[in-house]
């Protein structure tokens, strides 16, 4: 049986019909499901549900019984039907009704007014005609109406001002009318999204809106010509006025903008940028004529620097891009560096900043040159002045004796310029080091080296030296005082560093004056010198320090001239220390012979050969005196047999006992003032005696004897009276004991004078020095000749020179003199060694000529 139902119901939003079939279980009491679906009604009230007959179970025995079990009922299908009726919109009524609520809303953005609508409203306006394939349509409109905007409300406006405007004004108004018209594009944009984000993104052909409106105010407004011309000149003016420094902040705004606006609208490049760097050049042109003709250096050289900074600011504050800010710095340094080379590269102002030790301006020239790699042609200006200056220096014999002290200051003062205003630039400190090495070796004949061509360096290091290793820490700090530089600097680091252990200040000290002594070419004007001071020292016991003695002749011989350089050095130490033992060994000979003596005796042995020449000083030796260095010298040879000793009594000094009414005191003189004293004993105060009878007495000659009466009754410590009084002592003075000398001090040094260098000797020792220089020439030419055979005359100079570079440059003059020599043997020396006689005596060299007709010498052997 089929039972069949339906329903209606009152809500028209939704109408459906369903249908349901049933089947009753069959006879044999099986559900079976239907194919047939089972349609049920959504738009009505649910009906009762329809009995359902009880599920049976078979018992046992086969009869059937009721069950609770139930199968579920068929496949159910759910169709629903729309049953609304909408009414039908005509599309284009509708796409007109669209456009022109956005025409309108169009209107009043670019009127500045209020919208008709909200814009949420509009962009589902235009989302609605975009799914409706209006898109095309609706892109051509809006291009229209923004294109119309921009030709006619925005650029009739700008047209009518141009003429009567100036070009900043000009720029003003095109500035704000841009910045207006992409304040409307914001807005415009916001309402096409959609049409933007969809239709136009998979339509690459077509330009975006923000596209459409930045090309569309760059051609119609920007490319105008009239507004164009106005609007880069008057960006250009601005500058020029921020240039000038004229420039107020509301403008200074405006330029901001303004480039900005070049960007956006794609023109820096094209349009500014080359008409910046245009008018830059020009501007740069005429700054850098006007500058370099009307300041000096130092002022054009500050000015540059300062002009680059503000420069390189202003592309930075006004956001210019760094193409434009590399291509302008090039230009600057083009113009106001490379091309003003003459004025940057001028020596004598150069030469100027650097005795004047201006590093800030030093510095900033610098600087300026290294940006266009010119940092190079310094080298010239640094290389004069540094000759100049220490030719200066160096030949100045009113101030000799500062020498080493001025030298060090000027080499410190290059080092400054070097390390700071230079920035330790490789060639600039090779000219350094090759320009001090030159002028420090350069010679000529004058009084200060009499007549021979010796460096006068080499002799004041050594003198330097000498006064370090024999005053110490006060040597130091006097020569320091002694030196312009030094009393406002070197002096005030001394007295800071007074705790300072003494040696090491002495290490410090003589570690600058070694660095100044490793540019002097020849050593042998510094060896002839620095070994007479070293036996002085030793000698006297005037060394400051042992271990700073012991500590220079260390590095002279491991870092700066070799074991040969200081064998006659070593030999001197050695000297002193055997001088020493034989002292002790003679005074042990004497206490076991019971010999006694009042007078206490120490002699040092010298070396001859290792130990500097000294002359025989005539002196009357005092008998008790005499009577001690005999019994040594018996004892010596006694001893050694075969040596031979030769007193030398200039060198001696005495220690003695004095009684004054005031106060008992002990002396210590040299032997030549210990002579004189002596013969004042046991005379009355009242008795004087005579400088002829004195000069009778001691046997010294007038020059020695008034130097040592000089120190006794005219220095410091007077204890001779002179008859009459005065400074100098003259044949007619008389002399006496002084009773009233007294002192806080009872040991008591009296001046040495006779240690003091003379002209005589200083004049003896560089003959000398330039005789053994000679004669190593000499040397140098045979040991050449024997090893080439044959050589032409430039390569003999050549070889000649750096054979004996090590003791000093040569000048060519004097080395073709001793290649004459060879030539003709009546030039040879007399004191040549005896195979170098045998040589020239056979005539071991003849002129000849090469082959192209050079002139060379021939080897005889």
């Amino acid at each position: 049986m089929k039972h069949t139902h339906t329903a209606s119901s009152l809500d028209h939003s939704l109408g459906a019909t369903a249908a349901m079939n049933s089947s009753p279980p069959t006879s044999r009491g099986i559900a079976r499901a239907t194919n047939a679906p089972e349609v049920i009604d959504l738009t009505g009230s649910p009906s009762p549900a329809p009995s359902k007959p009880s599920p049976s179970r078979r018992s046992l025995g086969g009869a059937i019984r009721p069950t609770s079990f139930a199968p579920t009922g068929p496949p159910k299908k759910l169709v629903v039907k729309n049953l609304r009726t909408t009414p039908r919109t005509d599309p284009d009524q509708y796409y007109n009704h669209v456009w022109n609520q956005l025409d309108t809303a169009l209107s009043a953005i670019f009127t500045d007014e209020k919208l008709p609508c909200s814009l949420e409203e509009l962009y589902k306006g235009v989302e609605s005609l975009c799914k409706q394939d209006r898109a095309p349509a609706v892109y051509k409109k809006l291009r229209e109406k923004c294109k119309h905007n921009v030709a006619v409300q925005i650029l009739d406006p700008l047209i009518k001002h141009t003429s009567a405007s100036a070009a900043t004004e000009v720029l003003e108004l095109v500035q704000k009318a841009w910045l207006s018209w992409r304040a409307q594009l914001t807005t415009i944009r916001s309402i096409f999204y959609y049409l933007d984000r969809s239709y136009l993104l998979q339509t690459p052909a077509l330009e975006s809106i923000e596209e459409m409106g930045i090309n569309g105010f760059r051609i119609h407004v920007y490319a105008n010509p009239s507004l164009k011309k106005n609007v880069l000149q008057g960006t250009y003016d601005l500058v020029t006025a921020d240039r000038e420094g004229k420039l107020g902040e509301e403008y200074r705004t405006l330029l901001v903008d303004s480039i900005r606006m070049f960007h956006s609208l794609g023109v820096y490049t094209k349009d500014f940028a080359p008409k910046f760097i245009g008018d830059s050049e020009e501007y740069l042109l005429l700054w850098a004529s006007q500058n370099s003709s009307s300041l000096d250096l130092p002022g054009y050289v500050s000015e540059c620097h300062q002009l680059i900074e503000e420069e390189t600011n202003r592309c930075e504050k006004f956001r210019l891009d760094k193409t434009t800010r590399d291509t302008l710095e090039t230009n600057m340094e083009e113009i106001i560096v490379e091309r003003k080379q003459d004025v940057l590269l001028n020596s004598d102002r150069i030469v100027t900043l650097l005795e004047a030790h201006a590093l800030g301006n030093l510095d900033q020239l610098f600087a300026l040159l290294r940006r266009r790699g010119l940092s190079e042609k310094l080298r010239a200006s640094f290389e004069a002045y540094i000759l100049a200056k220490g030719a200066a220096i160096v030949f100045d014999e009113t101030r000799e004796h500062d020498m080493v002290s001025r030298l060090l200051d000027f080499k410190r003062e290059l080092d400054e310029v070097w390390t700071k205003c230079f920035q330790k630039h490789q060639s600039l400190g090779h000219t350094l080091r090759e320009s001090f090495e030159t002028f420090i070796n350069k010679s000529k004949r004058s009084n200060m080296t009499w007549g021979t061509d010796n460096p006068k360096p080499g002799e004041m290091i050594a003198k330097y030296v000498d006064a370090i290793l024999k005053g110490g820490t006060k040597a130091i700090a006097s020569t320091v005082a002694d030196t312009p530089g030094g009393k406002t600097g070197n002096l005030e680091e001394h007295d800071r560093d007074s705790s300072m252990d003494e040696e090491k200040e002495i290490s410090n000290q003589l570690d600058q004056v070694l660095e100044l002594f490793r540019f002097v070419h020849g050593k042998a004007v510094f060896e002839a010198f620095y070994k007479r001071d070293l036996a002085r020292r030793l000698l006297l016991g005037r060394s400051a320090s042992a271990e700073a003695e012991k500590m220079m002749l260390t590095r002279l011989k491991s870092a700066e001239c070799g074991a040969g350089f200081t064998h006659n050095l070593e030999q001197m130490f050695k000297d002193i220390e055997m001088a020493r033992e034989e002292n002790v060994s003679y005074r042990s000979m004497r206490e076991e012979r019971q010999i006694t003596s009042s007078l206490d005796l120490n002699v040092n042995v010298l070396s001859a050969s290792a130990w500097p020449s000294y002359p025989d000083v005539a002196v009357e030796i005092p008998r008790v005196i005499q009577s001690a260095a005999t019994s040594f010298e018996a004892y010596y040879k006694n001893k050694h047999n075969g040596r031979r000793l030769a007193w030398k009594h200039s060198l001696a000094h005495c220690q003695l006992k004095a009684n004054f009414p005031k106060g008992n005191k002990e002396i210590v003189v040299s032997a030549f003032q210990a002579i004189v004293l002596l013969l004042f004993n046991g005379k009355d105060p009242s008795q004087s005696v005579s400088y002829n009878e004195i000069q009778a007495a001691s046997n010294l000659d007038d020059g020695e004897l008034k130097r040592t009466m000089q120190s006794l009754a005219c220095a410091k410590y007077r204890v001779l009276s002179k008859t009459p009084k005065g400074r100098e002592v003259n044949n007619s003075d008389t002399f006496s004991f002084n009773a009233n000398f007294s002192d806080a001090k009872y040991r008591i040094k009296i001046n040495q004078v006779q240690a003091k260098e003379t002209k005589q000797e200083n004049k003896e020792t560089h003959e000398r020095v330039a005789a053994d220089r000679n004669f190593e020439t000499q040397a140098a030419i045979v040991r050449i000749m024997k090893s080439r055979k044959t050589i032409t005359h430039v390569e003999l100079i050549s070889e000649v020179i750096v054979a004996t570079r090590s003791r000093g440059v040569l000048d060519p003059a004097d080395i073709k003199k001793n290649i004459e020599r060879y030539l003709n043997p009546s030039f040879a020396p007399s004191c040549l060694v005896l195979v170098l006689a045998r040589l020239i005596e056979k005539d071991y060299m003849e002129r000849d000529e090469t082959k192209d007709g050079r002139n060379a010498y021939s080897y005889l052997a």
